[in-house]
């Protein structure tokens, strides 16, 4: 495994000389897989994982192989944090790459908005500084369309006070309840607080013989201020209540039990244009609910739907950075995880239906384009510069 740019930068001369199919590896959180390669040389860089807190500057370098677990530990420190991602076992390298959605996105945009400075190894093997001053041209391309250009193996972020607990934690209902929660959760985007942010997962938990309605909540504030945004959710009477204040570093742990490593896994990227129409969840509530109880091996499968605050995300110009999903449409995703091989056609071909589904609601609803969130996105490899170098990072 590498430790430097300059083992980097070896792998990428020997690979398409040798015609060997190359992936790189940050977290291994990939949905389409693009973090290994079958028969091809990986490039794992979890060892350059060092992380450096400036305070005064309110910047953090972080190595291409960190996790954002070890960001937000460094960052808290300082009385600081970073906009990264929701589960913090996720490589920095893959989020920010795609773009990057998290819990301080309301505030402060996607995690690619405060990316600094980027050190890249080209497939020339040249080792380069991208910049807003420097390389500019590919700085663009690094922000929402990273995988094509290199391998990063550091990345500067800017830093934001971060000195208070937040409010978080899940809240459980019956699935009785699937339009009532939904209905809350659209009056939350209805009204946008930058500082909230909310994740309904349709899952079934441990013991539970169907599929509950979860919500992960979020409120960088008080309690108080946090139980106030979200009385109409608690209101509904949840059968589980954990939230609570907790340090900021804690709170993107929250879905690690729903985000283990191992095991089959199917992942679909869905989108919706809010109001979500509570009708429709709840016939993808049923149906996931009957595959389920069909197929008891997807019993750790699960829908998720992001409710985040877009207007710090949609007041960065389009044209600024190469992500082009700057809009109210919010990401959700189709999880599906199982153990029997025999099944790998089957499981993935209902969860394409169920995504088209999606698909068809949203064009229905809008009728301007689906947009793709490339973090999400269902692709067999990237090409760096040439077709027998494939280089993708984490996401």
């Amino acid at each position: 495994m590498p430790t430097e740019a300059e083992d980097v930068r070896a792998a990428l001369l020997w690979a398409p000389e040798h015609q060997i199919d190359l992936a790189v590896k940050g977290g291994g959180h990939s949905v389409a897989g693009t973090s290994s390669s079958d028969g091809g040389l990986v490039i794992d860089l979890s060892l350059m994982n060092s992380v450096s807190v400036d305070p005064a500057a309110k910047t953090v370098t972080v190595g291409g192989g960190a996790t954002w677990k070890e960001v937000d530990e460094a960052a808290a420190a300082h009385g600081l944090a970073a906009v990264g991602g929701t589960v913090n076992h996720t490589g920095v390298g893959g989020l920010t790459l795609g773009g990057g959605y998290g819990w301080l996105s309301g505030q402060y945009g996607l995690t690619i908005d405060n990316l600094l400075s980027a050190t890249v190894v080209l497939a020339t093997g040249q080792v380069v500084t991208a910049s807003a001053t420097e390389n500019a041209d590919l700085f663009w391309g690094l922000r929402g369309a990273g995988y094509n250009f290199g391998v990063v193996t550091s990345f500067t972020f800017r830093a934001h006070e971060q000195p208070n607990p937040v409010y978080a934690g899940l809240l459980a209902f019956p699935p009785d309840q699937v339009e009532a929660v939904i209905e809350q959760l659209n009056r939350t985007l209805e009204h946008p607080d930058p500082r909230s942010g909310a994740i309904c997962i349709f899952a079934q938990p441990p013991g539970a013989p169907v599929p509950m309605v979860n919500v992960i909540v979020f409120y960088n504030g008080t309690q108080a201020q946090g139980e106030k945004r979200f009385a109409g959710l608690l209101a509904l009477n949840p059968v589980v209540n954990t939230t609570a204040t907790i340090p900021y570093s804690q709170v993107n742990a929250l879905q690690n039990p729903m985000a283990t490593y191992g095991g089959r896994k199917s992942f679909k990227g869905v989108f919706f244009h809010p109001p979500l129409a509570p009708s429709f969840a709840r016939s993808m509530l049923d149906d996931l609910t009957a595959r389920l109880q069909a197929e008891p091996d997807l019993a750790a499968s699960a829908l998720l739907l992001e409710f985040y605050d877009m207007r710090a995300i949609c007041a960065v110009p389009r044209e600024a950075t190469a992500f082009a999903s700057r809009s109210w449409t919010q990401n959700g995703l189709i999880n599906l995880r199982w153990t029997d091989a025999r099944k790998d056609g089957e499981h993935r071909a209902w969860a394409r239906e169920r995504q088209a589904r999606w698909k068809a609601e949203l064009d229905a609803r809008v009728q301007e384009g689906v947009p793709q969130y490339i973090n999400y996105a269902e692709r067999t490899s990237l090409h760096l510069l040439s077709s027998s170098l494939a280089i993708a990072d984490k996401c």
